[in-house]
């Protein structure tokens, strides 16, 4: 009889891209490569130490005792794979997409369920073809010990899972570090077709090294930057004694703000929007100043929220 019980485990997903497709036009020689891609993947997990929990039609899962080598071995794949690829026409190529989570799961005998398995999921369906996509708990893990580089996607939205899953594509090939390489900026092998656009349109993917700002950001604060200016161009072109241009400023502000904490991923949003909401508060009083500081009682009540969020949260790690 089996038993149940909660694990923490490194979970990895994969499947095939376009398998409907590959089947429509070859049925044989599709299942032909997918055994033979079958049988090296499974090989490649086995000498990292992982063990393939679950494979139905072109999918696989499996878990690693190591996130380290969960990855190594999402790597090593894509490398014998695209070498397993290399003679066959793009159109008959099989690409993996391959996603990794670090979670908590429910084991039954040899099985796998729960959410952590759930997420892995969700990042392999959104990796490029030839691809690997991590969750922040697994990049938390690999970040300074893989030479590879990672590019932040943003928060995945997954079911049941409150404010998204922050994913990290892996830059398969590319380096980091200071002195090595830079990365190529793709997410999976090269020759591989890309989903990288479409991805940033489905999932609100966009391509920022850990630490910066994405291309989408650069974009929003730069056309904010260019309004503000013609704002403040236009009110003093029109001067009659007041500084309308305020108000649009603050507006502007309150955008980038906003924008900074929905791609947060170190920090509690929630926290970070009650301290925007209370600077707000302030920032419009003194904007409207008429003598009287009335921003104290929304800035009180929000400090007793942020407070009590605090507590909560502290208590239950």
């Amino acid at each position: 009889m089996s038993r149940t019980r909660r694990k923490l485990t490194t979970i990895f997903c994969a499947d095939v891209q376009d398998y409907s497709r590959l089947m429509g036009k070859d049925e044989e020689g599709t299942l032909a490569a997918l055994k033979r891609s079958r049988d090296a993947m499974a090989r490649l997990i086995e000498a990292h130490e992982g063990r393939v929990v679950n494979t139905w039609g072109d999918g696989l899962i499996a878990e690693f005792p190591s996130v380290v080598e969960a990855v190594r071995a999402a790597i090593d794949v894509q490398n014998e794979l695209a070498g397993l690829n290399a003679g066959r026409p793009s159109e008959a190529r099989m690409d993996y997409r391959i996603g990794i989570n670090l979670g908590d799961v429910i084991a039954d005998g040899d099985d796998l369920y729960g959410d952590g398995v759930n997420i892995a999921a969700r990042l392999q369906g959104s990796a490029p073809a030839g691809g690997i996509v991590i969750s922040s708990t697994v990049y938390d893990q690999v970040r300074n010990k893989l030479a590879v580089g990672f590019e932040f996607l943003g928060a995945l939205t997954v079911k049941n899972i409150d404010g998204g899953v922050p994913s990290y594509a892996v830059q398969i090939g590319a380096a980091e570090g200071p002195g090595l390489p830079e990365a190529s900026g793709g997410w999976g092998r090269q020759g591989a077709p890309s989903d990288r656009e479409n991805l940033a349109a489905d999932t609100g993917a966009e391509g920022v090294p850990a630490g910066g700002l994405s291309r989408t950001d650069r974009r929003i604060f730069g056309v904010l930057g260019v309004a503000a200016a013609g704002v403040v161009a236009i009110n003093f072109a029109s001067w009659e004694g007041e500084f309308w241009a305020r108000w649009p400023l603050f507006a502007f502000a309150l955008i980038a703000v906003l924008r900074q904490i929905s791609g947060l991923t170190q920090f509690d949003r929630g926290l970070a929007l009650l301290g925007a909401v209370g600077s707000a508060a302030v920032a419009v009083n003194l904007l409207s100043w008429e003598g009287r500081f009335w921003a104290i009682w929304p800035v009180l009540g929000i400090a007793v929220a942020a407070g009590i969020r605090w507590a909560v949260r502290g208590s239950a790690r």
